[in-house]
């Protein structure tokens, strides 16, 4: 009894399945029975990765269900999903096999009726308002006579007809119009878009910019409306640049963009209105302030003659005036004529006896002085001159006599140079000597093309390719001018020297330069 007690018991008949054929054998059952739903419930945690999905629970008082929507249905929804909010969920179940649960994915939201919108219109209200959008203090005041008006509408509706109709009957103005959709998924995204455009154009470019927005649009329930509660139409009517006015619906209709708008207009015929002034008014009252402006002028002028003509009945004859004064004019001109012939009298007097005391003696006179006083002058100058000469010879002197001791302070350096070279040469030997035979070898090649070349780049080489070194007087010559001044010339050939000149013996070979390399100045050569 024992044994048969141990033994596992016998395998039944019913069938084996792996975890994955499982998974998919549960997922083709949940997506065959729940093809489409539509679930009521209220929005729990809301997640938004970058990748632009979106997830979020459905909830009840006793269940939870995960939902999801992708990037291109999020794209599609005219309401999104937001945490307490209380949403009809249209979509259909599936299940997500890597972590074994199942999830609904939502192709669309709706609200649980008008309350739900209602309570998130509020919050969203509160949130914005919490931020300073609706500040009274950021509002900008409307133009009086705006010289371009911006309309943001449909196209095709009767709201943008009358808008036209009453700004043509106020006062013509130039409309730009940015045709949007203002109603469904893509009203909220066109509208934020067209403000951010208006405010984007360049003052004086060739689309004029305005200097007003109207945003319009006519009544409708609350979902119709919806696009203008949008988060991102109220931070673009906020942000904008340029006045705006906000028309949307009818007078009872009040949307978020209202509360951030520069001026709220009941309607968008009653924006037009709030746009523009009456021109017949203003030519009315600029009628009649010229009519005021004309009558106080004359006036005006009228009290000041009589005023100048009271004032004129005062003043003496003008010959009154004038007379003394005519009268001593007339007498200094009669004393002025005498005093200028008197003056001339005496003038002439003065010149002849001036021109009397002129003989040629006084010119010569005059002459001599000036002649002496230029030799002085000559003379100190070419004793200035002689002064800085010597100076700048002294000058030259003095930097001579630290040159000499400069060059023999560089060549003793250069011999210990030189020496510190052999001292390094004769160690770095000593280690080469330390190599083995392969390495020194090695080295003994390279040492050999080394000296082939250093050879090579030597002018006596040069010499054997049929050049010849030409000095003159024991120095490198190599000019023409050069050579005739030389009283001894000396060639050298690569196999011996020959003299040119003089008795025809060759001078011995001038002393080289301490530190010059074998070639001297045949380096010049190359």
């Amino acid at each position: 009894m024992d044994m048969f007690e141990d033994a596992p018991p016998a395998p039944g008949n019913q069938p084996e399945y792996t975890v994955s054929e499982l998974s998919g054998a549960v997922k083709r059952v949940i997506e065959g029975e729940f093809g489409l739903v539509r679930v009521r419930g209220e929005v729990g945690r809301v997640s938004r990765p970058a990748s632009g999905h979106l997830y979020f629970d459905l909830k009840d008082d006793r269940a939870v269900i995960a939902a999801i929507s992708w990037k291109g249905q999020v794209a599609r929804m005219q309401v999104r999903p937001e945490e307490g909010m209380e949403v009809v969920a249209t979509g259909r179940m599936t299940t997500f096999p890597g972590q074994s649960k199942y999830q609904l994915i939502v192709e669309d939201v709706a609200p649980a009726g008008a309350g739900a919108l209602m309570a998130m219109l509020e919050k969203r209200r509160a949130a914005l308002q919490a931020e300073g959008l609706f500040d009274p203090a950021r509002k900008k005041s409307i133009p009086f006579l705006p010289g371009v008006i911006g309309v943001v509408t449909s196209p095709s509706g009767a709201v943008i007809r009358d808008i036209l109709h009453r700004l043509r009957d106020r006062f013509p103005r130039p409309v730009l119009i940015w045709p949007v959709a203002v109603q469904g998924e893509r009203c909220a995204p066109e509208v934020a878009a067209a403000i951010r455009g208006f405010n984007a154009l360049p003052p004086g470019g060739p689309i004029p910019r305005p200097d007003l927005i109207i945003v319009a649009r006519g009544g409708g329930s609350l979902e119709d409306l919806w696009g203008f509660n949008e988060e991102i139409v109220v931070r673009a009517a906020a942000d904008s640049r340029i006045p705006l006015i906000s028309a949307v619906g009818h007078e009872t209709d009040t949307t978020l963009i209202d509360f951030a708008a520069d001026l709220r207009a009941p309607t968008p015929t009653a924006a037009a209105e709030l746009a523009v002034p009456v021109r017949l008014d203003l030519l009315a009252t600029l009628d009649a302030l010229a009519a005021r402006l004309s009558r106080g002028v004359a006036v005006t002028v009228d009290r000041r003659g009589q005023r100048l003509r009271d004032l004129s009945r005062a003043l003496p004859r003008p010959e009154t005036l004038t007379g003394t004064a005519a009268q001593a004019l007339d007498a200094a001109s009669e004393r002025l004529r005498g005093a200028l012939g008197l003056m001339l009298t005496r003038k002439q007097g003065a010149f002849d006896a001036r021109a009397a005391r002129m003989q040629g003696s006084l010119l010569l006179t005059l002459v001599n002085r000036r002649r002496d006083g230029l030799e002085k002058r000559a003379d100190a100058l070419e004793a200035r001159f002689l002064r800085g000469a010597d100076a700048r010879r002294a000058r030259h002197e003095m930097w001579a006599s630290r040159l000499a001791p400069a060059l023999h302070r560089l060549i003793g350096e250069s011999d210990r140079q030189i020496a510190k070279g052999r001292d390094r040469l004769a160690l770095l030997s000593t280690r080469l000597d330390a190599v083995p035979a392969r390495q020194v070898s090695t080295l003994r090649q390279r040492l050999d093309a080394l000296d082939r070349t250093r050879l090579t780049l030597g002018y006596t080489e040069t010499l054997k390719r049929g050049y010849a070194v030409v000095r003159g007087d024991g120095h490198v010559v190599t000019g023409k001018a050069a050579a005739e001044r030389a009283s001894v010339l000396e060639i050298e050939f690569s196999d011996g020297r020959l003299a040119v000149g003089g008795k025809g013996t060759v001078p011995p070979a001038p002393r080289r330069p301490r530190g010059e390399g074998e070639g001297g100045g045949q380096g010049s050569l190359f």
